[in-house]
């Protein structure tokens, strides 16, 4: 798995893959990868369920949260100002936008976590050899093998 999200990012990097394309692409690797070890998801108690949203560093937000608003009807479920941050979905947050550099990324994506308890979650993790920390942009997150940011939240 970890070649085929490499291909995609460099194809991104290349521009012969759109931003949509990866973000697509890396959740489908996403969902799959997590149909594979469903096993040992069950036996620790860490059981993802869903990706829940994905982030994207962006460089115009007023240009991309209209382009997510035109295209696929999101309106902004809740801002942060300060961080300049646009959460936009249907009903839920699908996408968050950031103002921030680099552009053109994604800057993490979630996955939502049946029963999520922080304190076990965090447990589990550790004994898992993940470094799980608390950001200001990502929330609860640990890093894949590639340095993705993934943040864990309740499903």
């Amino acid at each position: 798995m970890e070649a085929m999200i490499s291909s995609l990012v460099d194809r991104f990097e290349r521009g012969t893959l759109s931003r949509r394309d990866l973000v697509q692409g890396l959740a489908m690797l996403t969902a799959a990868g997590g149909a594979a070890s469903t096993a040992q998801a069950q036996e620790s108690g860490i059981k993802g369920t869903k990706i829940d949203h994905i982030s994207i560093q962006v460089t115009d937000l007023p240009r991309s949260i209209a382009f997510y608003q035109k295209i696929f009807g999101f309106t902004i479920l809740s801002e942060d100002k300060p961080n300049e941050i646009v959460r936009l979905g249907a009903g839920k947050v699908l996408v968050s936008l950031h103002h921030k550099s680099p552009t053109g990324i994604v800057d993490h994506f979630a996955i939502g976590v049946e029963k999520f308890n922080k304190d076990a979650v965090t447990r589990e993790l550790k004994e898992r050899g993940a470094n799980p920390e608390d950001n200001l942009d990502a929330g609860f997150h640990i890093k894949d093998p590639e340095g993705i940011s993934v943040q864990i939240v309740g499903a």
